[in-house]
């Protein structure tokens, strides 16, 4: 489950509500709505816990070595409401994560406060590198399922690549396909059983839900294996590994280094 890596802007103008106003207090709703649901979700669907123990396997593999793990930095792309950036923190990390919709990024920092790690740190920006001092500065960059809803998913490709030093390692989850409700309970309750799929609604579908009220997007980036390798290359990326990954396959994850 994510949300678009995109944002309206709130009207500073006074006076009535108009149509910017009522998009922005549409969008702040749908954003809060998903980031309680994916907090809940997020602890309790097995296949997210999966890909969060994946994803630090990943990052730890590119620090192997490094006695003070705070002195590495990384920077996570879309990072929502902020929960695999608090995962990355909390394995003792430097993390910054970065979202578009001031509304998740409001969750992460409460959330963020709450654990009291003074090692991550959250900003409202666009999924690229918004600052010129991010450029070099990390190690690692890390985006789990942005690409698919980013407008210029090519961008932040090289975004990435930018807030890179040279050699350093970057992770990208993104989903393949699309997953219908119906279409994946029956097969889910058919393969698996019952239970399980009723036990995969938990994800299914309020993700089915958050799909349907994106508005104002191009057509989702469900890349292939051969496009998302070759859209990787063209940013300036070496691909390490890929692999499918998360909910039967449904996603590509891709573990890159900076060339270039």
């Amino acid at each position: 489950m994510t949300f678009p890596a995109h944002a309206t802007a709130m009207s500073e103008a006074s006076g009535p509500m108009g149509p910017k106003d009522a998009d922005w207090s549409f969008d702040r709703f749908v954003a809060v709505g998903y980031g309680v649901v994916y907090d809940y979700v997020f602890e309790r669907f097995a296949p997210y816990r999966a890909l969060r123990a994946e994803v630090l396997r990943y990052v730890e593999s590119a620090a192997a070595g490094v006695r003070d793990r705070r002195a590495w930095h990384v920077l996570d792309i879309g990072c929502g409401p902020g929960n695999f950036t608090l995962a990355i923190g909390e394995a003792g990390f430097t993390v910054v994560g970065v979202d578009p919709f001031g509304a998740l990024v409001d969750l992460a920092r409460e959330k963020r406060r709450t654990r009291h790690l003074p090692n991550v740190s959250f900003k409202h920006a666009e999924a690229v590198v918004a600052e010129p001092r991010w450029r070099g500065a990390f190690d690692q960059v890390v985006n789990v399922h942005g690409l698919y809803a980013h407008p210029a998913p090519h961008e932040l490709l090289r975004g990435a690549w930018e807030a890179l030093k040279p050699g350093g390692h970057a992770l990208f989850v993104n989903f393949s396909r699309r997953v219908p409700l119906l279409g994946t309970f029956t097969d889910l309750r058919r393969r698996e059983g019952l239970g399980s799929a009723l036990r995969a609604l938990r994800w299914v579908l309020p993700n089915a839900v958050f799909e349907s009220t994106r508005r104002r997007l191009a057509p989702p980036n469900y890349w292939q294996m051969d496009e998302f390798q070759a859209h990787l290359a063209a940013a300036g990326f070496a691909v390490l590994d890929i692999h499918r990954t998360f909910f039967d396959g449904v996603s590509l994850l891709a573990w890159v280094q900076k060339t270039q």
